[in-house]
């Protein structure tokens, strides 16, 4: 008769393996863990392909394109242009013209990404403080200001700024001492900039509110209470509990910003109607209008990649700042 052991009295299984064949002192091997370290490269490589094939080949183009001087009669005849080294380069960072361009662009990013910033992370506090409701509708209006088209906005823009029919001189011309009709906004360059910039913020903003709103849904809600409890006024709770929580957030939608309004091109374009006067040029809109208006195609290349190089140390500082949140996630 055969007598099963009841689980009380059941030995537990021995990991080193069975009793008699173990030699004392003998710690038995681990299995090594599978190297999954071609696993992440194996799943990007159809995005890397199709990011080569998209941008690669347009990019070596225009480094290409650089150290040669294409003209209209190359271009239109199909022959190689001739090699010049770096003479294009020489020729745009010796241009004080470049150098005015390049001042503007940053003084432009500079004031369109803070005032950005700010307005949208007031919007995401304001988020907060509303009821559901509420901030489901200025979710949704928003998302509708960010998906309209950039060219679309700045039509718009135009109209509304328009010397004759624009809105926005009917509504001021209508304040008691002010005439504003027929007030045209680009003559003075300060508020031909304020127009731009406040196109930018306006389609910018909606992207920013909503990432620091999702952003404000991680800071502990027991810490806002216990610094009210300890005396802690609205400001200091920002500055000491939600602005620290928020810091790598902020970074990263900051250099976004920063990324996209540095190369601003269709809002310029389109509010000056294709034909910008040299106090709203940018660097994208000089580039184009060196490499298409004049027909100094190597030229506009050299431009093109100079703002390249000029806008790397930001991708690189957004690309690091992407790996530590993943480090630390």
């Amino acid at each position: 008769m055969s007598v099963v052991d009841s689980p009380a009295t059941r030995r537990p299984r021995d990991p080193g393996g069975p009793r008699q064949n173990r030699v004392p002192g003998h710690v038995a091997p681990r299995r090594r863990k599978r190297n999954s370290g071609l696993v992440p490269w194996a799943l990007a490589v159809p995005a890397l392909v199709l990011i080569a094939a998209l941008l690669g080949y347009p990019l070596v183009r225009m480094l290409v394109l650089s150290f040669q001087n294409m003209r209209l009669r190359e271009l239109i005849s199909g022959r190689t242009p001739p090699w010049v080294g770096f003479d294009q380069y020489t020729r745009v960072l010796t241009d004080e013209v470049f150098w005015a361009v390049v001042g503007r662009t940053v003084a432009f990013t500079v004031v369109s990404v803070l005032i950005s910033v700010i307005g949208g992370l007031s919007i995401a506090l304001l988020m907060r403080r509303v009821t559901r409701g509420v901030r489901l509708f200025m979710v949704i209006a928003m998302m509708f200001v960010w998906a309209l088209p950039q060219l679309v906005a700045a039509q718009i823009f135009r109209w509304m700024t328009d010397s004759d029919f624009g809105v926005v001189n009917y509504l001021i011309d209508k304040l008691p001492g002010v005439n504003y009709q027929n007030h045209s906004w680009f003559v003075n360059p300060w508020q031909g900039w304020s127009v731009i910039t406040a196109l930018v913020v306006w389609a910018g903003i909606p992207f920013l509110a909503i990432t620091l709103n999702a952003g404000l849904t991680q800071v502990p809600k027991e810490l806002l209470e216990a610094a009210t409890v300890d005396g802690a006024t609205p400001w200091q709770s920002l500055r000491n509990i939600i602005l620290p929580i928020l810091k790598p957030l902020i970074t990263i939608v900051t250099t976004l910003s920063v990324i996209w309004n540095f190369g601003l091109f269709t809002q310029a374009w389109v509010l000056r109607d294709g034909h910008p006067e040299p106090q709203f040029q940018t660097l994208a809109t000089y580039s184009y209008t060196q490499a298409f208006g004049q027909a100094r195609y190597s030229l506009g290349s050299a431009i093109a990649v100079i703002t390249v190089l000029l806008m790397l140390g930001v991708m690189i500082f957004y690309i690091r700042q992407m790996f530590r949140i993943g480090e630390v996630d």
